[in-house]
């Protein structure tokens, strides 16, 4: 191991099943590119908080929605909170790395997402639909989703805020801005609605980008990847579905092999300013 060469703990389930996703081909692509700026070893996210006081720096990827192991979850933020350890994305992510509020908050601000509440005394709130989707606040990969129709939405809401409910958007097809800190890199969309995972190019407008870096602004996260998911709306318009900013699929299989080097060119600079300014400011 060389004394400049900075040393990262990959936080990764090789083997989750992610639907119409390869979550270790992904990780096992990007590792092996990393390996040549970073001494790097994988591990699974169970086994991070044990291990991590031995890297310089802990990166948190495919690692599956936490829902299945929250408490060793919040066991690991507690830890590297308190000691310091340097987590990219850092733990100050305000979108789905804190769960779903801030949907709800968005909507309540003005922001053009798709309309959120979280109560039923809400409701009124949200456009007239035929149907809503009710989904948990601390929800992922579309678990605990349902659809219910507008003569059933006012008791979907639970009493303690735990669910969302929006109304169904038949958009006309979803799209993703993936970023490394400030940085646009490259843009996916799924044509057909009915199958989200195939993905192509998409070339992003000016009114796009606007539009995707104005939640990655509202985040302030600095440093870090993040996906913005967004639905164009009947009228021509985006909405945003979810800014994810904890583990975010980068689909880097859809991309052509120019694209998938620059992202990897461009999240090793970032990792490297990432570790250095840490160590700078010690």
């Amino acid at each position: 191991m060389s004394a400049d060469r900075s040393r990262l703990l990959y936080v990764t389930d090789l083997a989750y099943p992610a639907r119409g996703r390869r979550y270790g081909d992904e990780d096992v692509f990007l590792t092996s590119r990393l390996r040549a700026r970073f001494d790097l070893a994988l591990c699974h996210p169970l086994d991070a908080a044990a291990l991590m006081d031995g890297f310089d720096a802990v990166v948190v990827r495919n690692s599956g929605p936490v829902l299945g192991y929250q408490k060793e979850y919040d066991a690991f933020r507690a830890r590297a909170l308190s000691s310091g350890t340097l987590v990219y994305n850092p733990l100050t992510g305000k979108a789905d790395m804190a769960g779903k509020q801030y949907l709800v908050d968005l909507t309540a601000a003005g922001f053009p997402v798709i309309p959120t509440v979280d109560s039923a005394a809400d409701l009124h709130r949200l456009p007239p639909a035929s149907r809503y989707v009710v989904k948990p606040k601390f929800g992922a990969d579309s678990l605990g989703l349902r659809t219910v129709p507008a003569g059933r939405v006012a008791d979907a809401p639970a009493a303690d805020g735990s669910v969302l409910v929006q109304p169904r958007v038949d958009f006309t097809h979803e799209v993703s801005f993936y970023f490394v800190d400030d940085d646009f890199q490259y843009a996916l969309y799924a044509p057909d609605p009915e199958r989200r995972w195939e993905l192509r190019p998409y070339a992003a407008t000016a009114a796009d980008l606007e539009f995707a870096r104005r939640f990655i602004d509202w985040n302030g996260l600095g440093h870090g990847i993040q996906r913005v998911d967004a639905c164009r709306a009947p009228d021509g318009g985006l909405l945003l579905v979810e800014l994810e900013d904890l583990n975010p699929y980068l689909s880097l299989d859809a991309l052509s092999e120019e694209a998938r080097d620059a992202f990897v060119t461009a999240l090793t600079a970032s990792l490297t300013r990432f570790v250095r300014g840490a160590v700078s400011r010690a």
